[in-house]
């Protein structure tokens, strides 16, 4: 059997970027091969595959759907393919090129959980900056906009844009005379730890061979120990991380939501419900839309048993953020946009926090304020 075949997973819906950066990897690294999947023809219950080289197509086929899931089906059949190519011993690089709203998360992981055979060597996101603002206040529905990978797919552009951007450590640019200051400043601070790289460059090959932490990058999303990004402010773009120690009343809140949704095109964080002080909740925004979910406890809320069922990175999150009376339960939202109101936002989430004479009431009294946001979070 032939060695651990290297896999670098590039994706992103700037397609022409996308296949650029592939392009470019194909010719860069000898020995390299590309597999793509195109998800269009799901709805004839089909994916198309196609395996390539620098000179050209080596093998094409199709995959039926499975479940009525394109990306499932797109599961099932590039774990097979990849380990061929392992067993070939030719390939030096497998190049995973993703459809357009295929977020990189799921697949890292699925290539990863096969690591006797196949080692991901990087995930990169192909970004055109000029077109990195329209996207990520695109609201359209996926299905809307032809990009739905299942009959079931409500997502919209602007948050699977988001989370394909924010992911990969790697982000590969397409950078032409329409992208501005203002661009690139925003891209930078929606992912500032991002090593950004010349789709053209000579940089893309080794970025795409230095190497992949699944669990790290896994981690980093995690809404109780992402790395959000910090205060910013240049060519007009701003961040502003906003962080206080007292729980949202629910009420206040919901009604804060659409102002608070559209005041930036990119929020995320997590947050802090009086009525559910026990609960972390996660915020993510983009597009005009906002998704609530819930995030598991707060470690306050837990027993000391149940802290060496914790991951590390958790609790090292927590630790570094700890409170003496309310330990982790906290709000910390960050939001990112041109044009950033930072007083009117600071003004408005304020607002929303529980008064002097509510906090003092305490928690059982939190328990009993209305219960807003069962609707989003369907209870």
């Amino acid at each position: 059997m032939a060695g651990t075949l290297p896999v670098a997973i590039v994706g992103g819906l700037h397609s022409d970027a996308r296949a650029a950066a592939v392009a470019k990897l194909l010719t860069a690294v000898d020995g390299s091969v590309a597999l793509r999947h195109d998800l269009s023809t799901a709805v004839q219950g089909t994916v198309r595959r196609s395996v390539r080289d620098a000179t050209g197509v080596l093998s094409q086929g199709e995959a039926p759907l499975v479940n009525d899931c394109a990306c499932c089906a797109l599961r099932e059949d590039l774990v097979p393919e990849l380990e061929r190519l392992a067993d070939g011993g030719l390939t030096r690089l497998a190049i995973v090129e993703l459809w357009d709203s295929v977020e990189p998360k799921a697949m890292a992981e699925v290539v990863a959980a096969h690591g006797d055979r196949l080692r991901v060597t990087s995930v990169i996101t192909a970004v055109d900056p000029s077109l990195l603002l329209p996207y990520l206040a695109n609201g359209d529905d996926l299905m809307d906009a032809g990009l739905a990978a299942a009959p079931t797919d409500r997502r919209t552009v602007a948050d699977t844009w988001a989370r394909q951007l924010e992911y990969a450590p790697v982000l590969a640019l397409a950078d032409g005379a329409d992208a501005d200051e203002e661009d690139r400043a925003l891209l930078a601070q929606l992912h500032p730890t991002a090593r950004q790289v010349a789709v053209d460059g000579d940089e893309l090959a080794a970025a795409a061979l230095a190497g992949f932490d699944v669990e790290a990058a896994a981690a980093a999303q995690h809404p109780a120990c992402a790395l959000l990004p910090q205060e910013a402010d240049e060519c007009g773009v701003g961040t502003y991380v906003w962080h206080r120690r007292r729980p949202f009343h629910p009420e206040r809140l919901y009604a804060a939501l659409e102002d608070l949704t559209c005041a930036a095109a990119r929020s995320r964080g997590r947050f802090w419900l009086a009525d559910r002080p026990d609960t972390l909740l996660s915020w993510d925004a983009a597009g005009g839309a906002l998704c609530v979910e819930s995030a598991g406890p707060w470690l306050a809320s837990l027993p000391d048993a149940a802290w060496e069922m914790v991951p590390p990175v958790r609790r090292a999150a927590a630790a570094l953020d700890w409170h003496p009376e309310h330990g982790d339960c906290c709000q910390h939202l960050v939001f990112t946009s041109p044009g950033l109101d930072r007083e009117g936002l600071s003004e408005l989430l304020d607002s929303c926090l529980l008064t002097d004479a509510e906090y003092a009431a305490g928690p059982e009294a939190w328990k009993r304020l209305p219960p807003a946001f069962d609707s989003l979070l369907e209870v």
